[in-house]
C-alpha cells in the first residue's frame, strides 16, 4: 500500500495531481493554505496504487510518495 503526502503550504493549487490520478483519491480542498490558494489534498488515503502519477505531473514539488 502507498501514501500520498502533499506539501498544502507549496502547492499552489493547479489540481494537475488530481486530474492526472487514476484511482482518483485526491480532491481541492475547501480549505485555503497561506498563498490563498484552495490545495489538493488525500480523500482516500487507502486507495492509492502508488502510480506516481500526482509526483511526476507536480510542478512544484509538494507531493512524495512512500510505500508501507
Amino acid at each position: 500500500m502507498a501514501k500520498v503526502k502533499i506539501d498544502k503550504e507549496r502547492c499552489k493549487g493547479c489540481l494537475l495531481c488530481v486530474d492526472n490520478c487514476p484511482v482518483k483519491i485526491l480532491e481541492q480542498s475547501s480549505k485555503m493554505n497561506s498563498l490563498g490558494v484552495n490545495y489538493a489534498q488525500v480523500k482516500e488515503a487507502g486507495k492509492c496504487i502508488g502510480c506516481g502519477n500526482c509526483y511526476l505531473v507536480c510542478p512544484d514539488f509538494c507531493i512524495e510518495i512512500y510505500e508501507d
